[in-house]
């Protein structure tokens, strides 16, 4: 007997409906949202003006924004409340990155920080790498990102100290919204104020990450992504991890995101000590699943949802990503990385720990163990019930996805 709500079909991905108080939001907005321009003086000028500091530091972050904006005016028709939310989003970046420049103008000391030997996860959505992420992240001798610190990395100066911190109370808010406008999204991949998350919120800072991607299509600024070295970005994820590092310790992190799979050789060359673990599933159930998931999400944000056009932007995504894995695989070294296959994983995934902890040379003991079994029986898998995944809704044939995506099962999963 179990008590696993039961499995649900997403009916409206092409005309969400949503709880009439949620409605009777979206709908109130609409006059503020025809107020906003995506222009990127505008921005860094309101995240100036609400910090009351200017330095953002190296500017080299200007043209990522230019394309970002770009992209965001002519690459997708947004909701009015689509408008509002990546708005909001990248003035807060704005300001969180003018906070970030501060702490490291303020403590010098911070560039002497190393960020040694991190653990990163590296494989798509839907490949085991959220529940190995809270896993090691339950860990108290590893250091994570929960997702409240990852929306405000530091602190404004008149709410340092203050219990509950601010920060964690307006990311309940922003949750409980999310909650309801999307019920069914803790279904695929849940949510919580101290969530683990990916550090793609912090590259997001340098406004070069795949972040923006997962909330609309902008095959602009993908294209433009795709084709920059993300060596600097990643250097300043490294100042970011210092900074956070000074603010509440931490002795090793443990990292994770998808992005990283086209990120193989920067990541050797800007965490050479890093343990890389790479996770590996059928290739057409995680297309299909990340698809679906992302479709949802995208329902506040675009005027017009297409989950067909959704299949179409992230089949090719996906297949992107896979090439790059598999083309660049042996850019990291063989003794600091391990391949994770899904199905082995999810048969003992606290002994696939262990083997990681070995690789790693992180100390696998009673309270290592005690930690994890605590997670375990605190987060059982599918208690919020599951989602059935139809690749027809989203226009793809899953014959062809196996073609097109053999090169990289032959690779890794045979």
């Amino acid at each position: 007997m179990t008590d696993r709500p039961p499995e649900v079909a997403l009916q409206d991905l092409d005309a969400p409906v949503f709880a009439p108080h949620i409605q009777e939001i979206l709908d109130s907005v609409a006059p503020m949202a025809a107020e906003l321009r995506f222009d990127p003086d505008a921005l860094k000028a309101l995240a100036v003006e609400a910090e009351g500091i200017a330095d953002f530091g190296d500017d080299r972050f200007e043209e990522a924004l230019a394309v970002l904006c770009g992209a965001l005016t002519t690459d997708v028709e947004l909701s009015a409340m689509g408008v509002i939310s990546q708005h909001t989003l990248l003035v807060q970046l704005l300001r969180n990155r003018l906070r970030v420049q501060r702490e490291l103008t303020r403590h010098p000391e911070i560039r002497d920080i190393e960020i040694e030997a991190p653990i990163i996860v590296a494989g798509l959505p839907r490949t085991g790498t959220t529940h190995l992420h809270n896993l090691m992240s339950a860990d108290p001798a590893l250091r994570s990102l929960p997702y409240w610190e990852s929306l405000e990395p530091v602190p404004l100066d008149e709410e340092r100290g203050l219990e509950p911190d601010p920060r964690r109370e307006r990311c309940d808010l922003a949750l409980g919204f999310m909650d309801e406008a999307m019920p069914y999204f803790k279904r695929m991949h849940e949510m919580t104020t101290d969530h683990v998350h990916e550090e793609i919120q912090l590259l997001a800072m340098d406004f070069s990450t795949m972040l923006f991607e997962s909330v609309v299509p902008l095959p602009t600024y993908r294209d433009w992504w795709t084709a920059t070295d993300q060596t600097a970005s990643y250097r300043y994820l490294k100042d970011v991890l210092g900074v956070l590092t000074h603010e509440r310790g931490g002795d090793r992190w443990v990292l994770k995101s998808p992005q990283h799979l086209a990120q193989f050789p920067v990541l050797a060359e800007v965490f050479p000590d890093a343990t890389v673990v790479v996770t590996h599933r059928d290739p057409v159930a995680v297309t299909v699943s990340m698809a679906t998931m992302v479709a949802y999400s995208c329902r506040m944000n675009l005027a017009h949802p297409d989950p067909a056009a959704m299949g179409a932007y992230w089949r090719d995504r996906v297949e992107d990503l896979l090439r790059a894995c598999v083309q660049d695989r042996e850019a990291l070294p063989a003794d600091q990385t391990i391949d994770v296959a899904f199905d082995e994983f999810m048969a003992d995934d606290v002994a696939m720990v262990e083997r990681v902890y070995a690789l790693a040379g992180q100390p696998w003991d009673a309270a290592a163990r005690a930690a994890l079994d605590g997670y375990m029986a605190t987060h059982p898998r599918g208690r919020h019930g599951g989602v059935h995944y139809d690749p027809a809704v989203l226009g793809l044939d899953r014959a062809e996805l196996e073609a097109s995506l053999a090169f990289y099962s032959d690779r890794f999963l045979t």
